[in-house]
């Protein structure tokens, strides 16, 4: 008797969709998993109705139980310092608004051009510049992509398009093929860019359908994944960051420096060591962009400097990320010297 199994390209991606489903998004979950007392976090708990909590259990498997101060617990746990109204933050650091051309695309610079694909991520960081965004107004469907499409179209000088989001990622496969194909056909475009997170808290995003897009595709591609620390690499990931350097992709990575996470350069020193073990060139390593509800993982400017320099001592050129900030209406990342 013959006994029907299920296509492996569908198990596969409904494999990482029930793992998104499955999201912690109860703070007080998240702290019982991690044997952290609640007790400790009752404050921070109503942080959950500015920001809302999610974070998949892959992610959660890499947190070390029992240790309020884990660097990857801090970026997603809510705070009751995100109740305070720091001088100089906003709810649009970057006056990204005034750049919403028309839905899901944000045109900042002459070449290139933001894609926002789809407006949720698979996990919530407390220090995300759009945690503010206004999403409802840049739907991620075929209706909303074609508008973007067109003008892509009509703005011959791109020659690059940046997936962003929220996350692209959240987008499924066979929605990201109909997207890359329509793009293929723009001949003046050249690149495509692919800036995620959800590779690092679901490995198993990517699949062999997806990279069999990517590398199908006529626009060299590049993925710049987001991690901030060490801990967050494991060998799920390595194996999925693999898959993708064997579909001819490059990847790097950019970082936010966050107090209290990642402002150590020996921190910043085993970042880079591991990103590059697993075929990812270090790019950027960011200041914080200061969005209201994140002044606690801040930085200065003093500090970032003086631990920029050391990591330049710690280790090799091409290992230490490009260390810059974004600053509203300017054309370009701005690089940070002294």
């Amino acid at each position: 008797m013959c006994i029907l199994t299920q296509d492996p390209v569908i198990r596969e991606e409904q494999n990482w969709l029930a793992i998104l489903k499955n999201a912690i998004s109860d703070p007080q979950v998240l702290l019982k998993i991690l044997d952290l007392p609640k007790k400790d976090f009752e404050y921070a708990l109503n942080a959950r109705t500015l920001f809302a909590l999610r974070v998949p259990q892959p992610f959660v498997s890499k947190m070390e139980k029992g240790n309020p101060n884990d660097p990857l617990f801090l970026q997603v746990m809510c705070s009751d310092l995100e109740f305070v109204q720091a001088e100089g933050f906003s709810t649009d650091p970057l006056e990204e608004q005034n750049s919403n051309a028309v839905p899901n695309v944000l045109h900042k610079y002459q070449n290139r051009l933001l894609f926002m694909v789809k407006g949720g991520c698979a996990v919530n960081c407390r220090y995300c510049f759009r945690r503010h965004f206004p999403y409802d107004e840049n739907p991620g469907n075929k209706k909303s992509w074609q508008q973007a499409l067109d003008y892509i179209a009509e703005h011959t000088e791109i020659e690059e398009v940046i997936f962003s989001g929220g996350d692209p990622l959240m987008a499924k496969d066979h929605e990201l093929t109909w997207l890359i194909k329509r793009l293929e056909n723009l001949p003046h475009l050249q690149r495509l860019r692919i800036h995620t997170r959800l590779p690092v808290v679901i490995p198993q995003r990517i699949t062999d359908e997806f990279c069999a897009i990517l590398e199908k595709s006529r626009l060299q591609t590049v993925m710049v994944t987001h991690i901030n620390h060490p801990n967050e690499i494991d060998e799920l990931l390595a194996y999925a960051m693999k898959k993708l350097r064997n579909a001819g992709i490059t990847l790097l990575n950019q970082s936010v420096l966050l107090k209290g996470i990642n402002d150590d350069a020996q921190v910043l020193k085993n970042l880079s060591d591991k990103l590059f073990q697993i075929g990812i060139l270090p790019y950027y390593l960011h200041l914080l962009d200061k969005v209201q509800g994140a002044s606690h993982f801040l930085v200065g400017d003093n500090q970032a400097m003086a631990i920029y320099k050391t990591l330049q001592s710690l280790t090799s050129g091409y290992l230490v990320p490009k260390l810059a900030r974004e600053i509203a209406g300017e054309p370009n990342k701005t690089l940070y010297t002294e």
